[in-house]
C-alpha cells in the first residue's frame, strides 16, 4: 500500500509523537478502508473499530494522536486522494469522474466535486481532462476502457466485460 500521509494534508500534526501502537492501528484502519472499495461502501468509524476489535474512542484517539484529526475526516481525505490518483492515471483511456467517484465510495457526486475542488484546487473533470491531454501517447487512441480499483488498474477493450472489477 502506498504511504498516503504525504498526499493527505490535514493541517497541524499533534506536538507529541504518536505511539507505535496508535500508528499501527491507524495503518491497519487505512488498509481496511482502501481494500475492497469496489465490493462494498466505505466503512463507518463504528464498523471500522469493530473490525479492528477496539472501541471507537480508542480509534478516534489513535487518529487524533497520529494525524490530529478524526478518523472519518482523515479516511475521507484518503479516499479523495486515491480518487485523484485514479483520475491522474487514466491517461487516454475512457473513464468518467462518476465511475471513479463511486468506486471510491463517494455517492453524492456534487459533494465529491465541491470537496475535490476545495482540496486540490480544480474540479475532478479538469484533472481527468488534463491527465488525458498531458499523457497521451502518440501510438495509442482512446480504444480502451479503464477499470480502476483502489490497488490496481486493468484494461480491456471497450464493450468487453473482461477486467471489470477483476480480483
Amino acid at each position: 500500500m502506498n504511504d498516503h500521509r504525504g498526499d493527505v494534508n490535514m493541517g497541524d500534526k499533534p506536538d507529541r509523537r504518536p505511539s507505535k501502537l496508535n500508528h499501527d492501528l491507524v495503518q491497519q484502519a487505512e488498509m481496511l478502508v482502501l481494500g475492497d472499495l469496489d465490493k462494498r461502501p466505505p466503512l463507518r468509524v463504528a464498523a471500522l473499530a469493530n473490525l479492528l476489535m477496539v472501541s471507537e474512542r480508542v480509534l478516534r484517539r489513535a487518529f487524533q494522536d497520529t494525524y490530529g484529526v478524526s478518523p472519518s475526516r482523515y479516511l475521507r481525505r484518503l479516499r479523495l486522494s486515491e480518487a485523484r490518483q485514479a483520475l491522474l492515471s487514466a491517461q487516454d483511456r475512457i473513464v468518467t469522474v462518476t465511475e471513479i467517484a463511486t468506486l471510491f465510495g463517494f455517492a453524492e457526486l456534487g459533494r465529491f466535486s465541491v470537496e475535490y475542488r476545495a482540496v486540490f484546487g480544480e474540479s475532478p473533470s479538469v484533472t481527468l481532462r488534463r491527465a488525458c491531454e498531458n499523457k497521451r501517447a502518440p501510438d495509442r487512441s482512446c480504444t480502451e476502457s479503464v477499470y480502476v480499483t483502489p490497488l490496481r488498474t486493468t484494461t480491456a477493450p471497450i464493450g468487453s466485460s473482461e477486467g471489470r472489477f477483476a480480483s
